[in-house]
């Protein structure tokens, strides 16, 4: 016998014993606790907090790489996420505020920054930022595994979903299967001639191509204005139309509105120079190619020659219901009864650049999510802490979460989503694992200084204005400070956090801009007077307090407009120019107002000298004493404090001071004149 033999057996049964855990052999299943569909920004931000926390978990991708969506798009290959590398700082997470592309990791280095230095990086640095974000962290990402349907069932711990690959290899989802695909299906809209348009999917980019032609793009979005800006200087003419006004990010506050880096077309339409914007609802134009008529010289009519592609109305075809597509008259032409219509030239080519749509195909009936009345239905419905609507234990994480906030905050966006996508894993560990949602124990007493901290670097809160916020729970001379939990689930709370509310109530801390629509450029667009911070236009905390939990009903109930429900109490700390909330008379003694009147009790900080003054004058010291001076965390060794008690007459003579000092009565901390100052909570810059 080979001596070799009985290793290689060996070697063998271990192996099948290893496999064992996740492939079953009877009817080829793997099985894992989470699945992760997307090796996309977002599967892999959450295939690092599961890595983290050592759970059982694959991510399943189709294509041989991640981040496969930005090898093809944006087609003209500059991304529109900033990427600011020098800001002066050298705060970590302040510098998170300005970096959009960058997903969350403890490893201080593994930014964007490391692949690309551009303000707006290059389209292809990202799927390098990706594979070097898997290959670091050692991420589990199993490529070519086309996920073709997903199906659930009910089983014997609970329901669980099941997915099937081209291979019909089956992978099975012990705990939950959180979906990460994106959002990559091309958005139509159905109309006469439609198959006569060009998708932005597929368009060519080389501005050649378009040398001389008269262009319509169907579109107003940043990938209808890109595709504009790139042959601006070929076209003869670029027309856009929608049913809807130009939106600009810098008016809504909105990042997926159109950015100033995509708009130069808004230039030469305003200045004349035979560039437009229309607004009609697409499906009521028709895209058609004229019939030219005519008779020859034996009366035959004309054959029919195919031309350029004219924009009509449905209104105007003479048979609606037997109209070909590519086939219209004179009289069917808007000019025809408009002879100003503004589309009545003829374009080269029509195309179509109206975003993207989540894949809803690959769902059965029984593990679909319904679609978002948001958005048109391009989005699944997902409840406020992203598990999908009717689909208990399937999950929605990242750009296809963007129901939740859509058009309004930034969760449709790596600098947005990084953030609900850890809030997401936040629920499932107290959840399966109860492991309650990461807090901070403080006195009271700190909680100004921490507040502080977090409104002037917190990138959480600051990129997901509106929708991620700060829940303090008071608990009289202690807190406990939760950070960036999921607003709209604020009545779930206990449940999803695993921390309960007492009878000393919360504050919720929120970033958010003004609600009245005013020039974001004229004179009068900001507020300065911190008594009226409540007009603040620009981002700006806001605190509420409540002392009791809002309820469901509060919830939707809440005023248009607000991201809560009328609080007990709420105060707006003034916007500030540099977005740094230290001012000590604009900024720290309103806010220290405003907790005082929460906890009913005084938070100045005192030297330790009036500590111990208010010691020997008062029953019952300030809160910051009792926690300090009182703790014997007071004065350093001096005899200037002896010496105003003394001259006040509240100390005795030196002959009896050695009989006071010794009263068992008399506390212990002020008979030591204590060591140092008490400086309150020490924080890193």
């Amino acid at each position: 016998m080979d001596s070799n033999l009985p290793c290689f057996i060996l070697f063998i049964l271990v192996g099948c014993v290893k496999c064992s855990s996740e492939y079953h052999p009877r009817n080829g299943t793997r099985h894992y606790d989470y699945c992760v569909l997307g090796a996309g920004p977002a599967g892999l931000q959450m295939g690092y907090f599961l890595s983290k926390a050592k759970r059982d978990y694959i991510i399943l991708e189709r294509n041989s790489g991640p981040g496969s969506f930005f090898n093809k798009y944006p087609r003209h290959r500059k991304l529109i996420s900033i990427n600011k590398i020098h800001t002066g700082r050298q705060n970590r997470e302040f510098n998170l505020r300005h970096d959009w592309n960058s997903l969350l990791s403890d490893k201080p280095d593994l930014l964007l920054k490391r692949v690309s230095s551009e303000f707006y990086p290059p389209a292809d640095a990202f799927p390098l930022y990706l594979s070097t974000f898997v290959k670091e962290l050692g991420l589990k990402v199993r490529y070519g595994v086309d996920i073709g349907r997903i199906r659930a069932e009910q089983s014997a711990t609970g329901r669980r979903y099941i997915l099937t690959d081209q291979h019909v290899s089956d992978y099975t989802c012990r705990y939950i299967l959180l979906v990460a695909t994106g959002l990559w299906v091309p958005h139509k809209v159905e109309f006469v001639g439609s198959d006569l348009v060009e998708g932005y999917e597929s368009i060519s980019t080389n501005p050649e191509d378009y040398k001389d032609q008269s262009v319509l793009i169907l579109g107003k979005g940043n990938s209808a204005f890109e595709t504009a800006q790139s042959i601006l200087g070929r076209a003869s003419h670029v027309h856009m139309i929608s049913s809807s006004p130009v939106r600009l990010a810098w008016q809504t506050h909105y990042v997926g509105d159109l950015r100033a880096v995509n708009n130069e077309l808004i230039d030469t339409y305003q200045l004349k120079s035979l560039d437009g914007l229309l607004e009609a609802h697409l499906d009521k134009i028709v895209i058609a190619q004229r019939k030219e008529q005519g008779r020859t010289r034996s009366g035959e009519k004309k054959k029919e020659k195919k031309g350029q592609l004219y924009v009509t109305l449905k209104k105007f075809l003479q048979h609606q219901n037997q109209k070909n597509s590519s086939d219209v008259t004179g009289e069917e032409l808007p000019g025809y009864y408009i002879d100003n219509f503004s589309l009545r030239k003829p374009y080269d080519r029509v195309i179509r650049c109206l975003g993207f749509r989540f894949n809803f195909s690959v769902f059965d009936s029984s593990a679909c999510p319904p679609k978002s009345d948001n958005a048109k239905g391009r989005l699944p419905e997902v409840t406020a802490w992203y598990e999908g609507k009717n689909t208990p234990g399937l999950f929605v994480l990242g750009t296809a979460a963007h129901s939740r906030d859509y058009r309004s905050s930034a969760g449709g966006f790596v600098h947005g989503f990084r953030y609900t996508v850890r809030a997401v894993h936040r629920v499932l560990e107290q959840r399966y694992h109860s492991n309650p949602w990461p807090s901070t124990k403080l006195l009271t007493t700190q909680l100004q200084s921490w507040i502080l901290k977090r409104v002037s670097e917190a990138s959480g809160p600051y990129q997901m204005f509106e929708v991620l916020g700060d829940v303090i729970l008071l608990r009289g001379s202690h807190c406990e400070y939760v950070e960036e939990f999921t607003l709209q689930a604020l009545p779930q709370f206990s449940n999803l956090s695993g921390h309960e509310v007492s009878n000393h109530g919360l504050i919720v801390l929120v970033m958010q801009y003004g609600k009245k629509k005013i020039d974001y450029l004229g004179p009068e667009r900001t507020e300065g007077d911190w008594t009226k911070a409540w007009k603040s236009n620009f981002l700006h905390p806001v605190l509420y307090y409540y002392d009791t939990l809002p309820t469901e009903e509060e919830m939707k109930l809440r005023p248009p407009g607000w991201a809560l429900p009328r609080p007990k109490a709420i105060h707006h700390m003034v916007e500030d120019f540099l977005a740094e909330w230290d001012s000590p008379i604009s900024h720290i003694q309103p806010l220290r107002r405003f907790l005082e009147h929460c906890v009913q009790t005084d938070l100045r900080a005192f030297y330790a000298e009036s500590c111990f003054r208010s010691a020997l004058t008062h029953r019952k010291p300030p809160l910051f004493c009792q926690q300090g001076y009182l703790e014997q965390q007071g004065v350093a060794h001096s005899k200037q404090p002896w010496q105003h008690i003394h001259d006040a007459g509240l100390m005795p003579t030196e002959q009896d001071a050695s009989t006071s000092v010794a009263d068992p009565a008399f506390p212990n901390c002020l008979a030591q004149a204590g060591t140092s100052k008490s400086s309150g909570l020490k924080l890193d810059s």
